[in-house]
């Protein structure tokens, strides 16, 4: 992470700085940094991040591989989703690691968010720098996918995402499920 957010007011233009899709999946960021501590926008970013990268899983799923969507969504709710699954599970169906520097904003990102999560003493700078890590993660991943799956999981909407692609039977994507990992019955 090299650039550094030095006021709440650079944070807000930093979120101004990013695509139109990462601002609108991200709309409520500027109001929360202007009203609430930063603990609250972490947390939000933090959800949003997350809701993200499930969208990203099933995405792909539905699209690279033309799972059943129905049984895909099953898939990505059941699933514990932990910091080193949801790269395991990015790998079995995007072919790739996460982009590095993607992976390396989250990393920064996270440290932060955990030491706020567990009452430790983080710096209002530390903070920004965190939120505003998380938005350059969901660029970078949605530049990644984008260009590779066709689709970036971090925006308002997924209408279309898919295509007119016709999709496997539920048979043929529970197979495919429980080869990529996942516990699906």
């Amino acid at each position: 992470m090299e650039r550094q957010i030095k006021t709440w007011k650079g944070l807000i233009r930093e979120h101004g700085l990013c695509s139109r899709e990462v601002q609108e999946y991200f709309k409520h960021l500027p109001k929360l940094v202007a009203e609430f501590p930063l603990d609250v926008c972490l947390s939000y970013l933090f959800a949003r991040m997350e809701q993200g990268q499930n969208v990203a899983l099933y995405c792909g799923i539905v699209k690279v591989h033309k799972a059943n969507a129905t049984l895909a969504w099953q898939a990505i709710q059941s699933l514990h989703i932990t910091r080193g699954e949801f790269r395991r599970k990015f790998t079995a169906i995007f072919g790739a690691d996460p982009a590095k520097a993607a992976q390396k904003d989250l990393e920064v990102a996270e440290k932060v968010r955990d030491a706020v999560m567990h009452g430790k003493s983080v710096t209002e700078a530390q903070k920004r720098n965190a939120i505003a890590a998380v938005l350059w993660y969901a660029e970078e991943i949605n530049k990644q996918l984008g260009s590779v799956a066709g689709f970036k999981p971090f925006r308002a909407s997924l209408k279309g995402f898919k295509g007119r692609a016709r999709s496997l039977d539920k048979s043929a994507t529970r197979w495919m499920l429980k080869g990529m990992g996942f516990d699906i019955s």
